[in-house]
């Protein structure tokens, strides 16, 4: 009796470990054990419709710097620091005092800056701008222990960071297959990764943008350990079991 009962647990045990795929949990798995030493190409973020950026002047002139400024975390009546910014309006355009509106959609900082001063020179000795994205998100969903919206501090983070912000990959997380969901220039973009392979840091989806979501998939794996079928196996197991331990009691009577 005790040689069934073995049997049907080998049995399960079987059907259980023969579904699941095994798959490579290790990123970068074909990477070389010799290091070696690539120039790093990232993405410049270019500034999009509503984002909020922080931009503060500096000139000869302390009113200027005073008007033109505008403090981002400002306390509201709960004494919680609200964020706030210049806005990037519909048409792609901020609008600064005494200046009014300025375009700066599809610009990169940098190209904002100088943007921004140029218009200033108009009115101000000398002027010098730095311009900070204040709302850079990104969105880590799927199979990863901590999925939630990041925002990021600075406008630079790449996958692998995203990732870590998140609490990594569950083990059920198909790292041949992330997917990257980006809004650009009014469409949306989708870009499935591989992480096992070292090539995919050369993709400009490696690089998040400001409002990207990654999309972990999980395997088949889960799919089975989560079925109503596996969940009612150990069950079944148990009846036959119980059934067979009773007709061996009455049999040795």
């Amino acid at each position: 009796m005790k040689k069934v009962i073995l049997f049907i647990a080998i049995i399960y045990t079987c059907i259980i470990t023969g579904c699941a795929p095994r798959r490579d949990l290790v990123y970068f798995s074909n990477l070389a054990k010799q290091t070696s030493e690539e120039k790093v190409q990232s993405q410049e973020v270019k500034i999009q419709q509503n984002d909020l950026l922080s931009i503060s002047v500096n000139s000869l002139n302390q009113e200027s710097n005073v008007l033109f400024a505008l403090n981002t975390r400002n306390p509201n009546a709960d004494n919680n620091y609200k964020v706030e910014g210049y806005r990037v309006n519909k048409e792609g355009m901020i609008n600064l005092p005494v200046v009014g509106n300025v375009r700066l959609e599809g610009l990169t900082i940098e190209q904002a800056q100088a943007s921004i001063s140029r218009e200033l020179d108009k009115y101000v000795k000398k002027p010098v701008v730095d311009v900070q994205l204040i709302n850079f998100k990104v969105t880590v969903i799927g199979e990863v222990n901590r999925p939630s919206s990041f925002t990021v501090q600075g406008d630079n983070i790449n996958l692998l960071e995203a990732l870590g912000m998140a609490g990594d990959m569950t083990v059920y997380g198909k790292r041949e297959n992330v997917l990257v969901i980006r809004q650009q220039d009014g469409q949306r973009i989708m870009k499935r990764l591989n992480l096992n392979n070292q090539d995919v840091m050369n993709s400009p989806f490696f690089y998040l943008k400001q409002n990207d979501v990654v999309y972990v998939e999980p395997d088949k794996s889960k799919a089975i350990e989560y079925s109503p079928n596996t969940r009612i196996m150990p069950i079944v197991i148990a009846s036959i079991s119980a059934v067979a331990v009773l007709i061996t009691a009455v049999l040795n009577r």
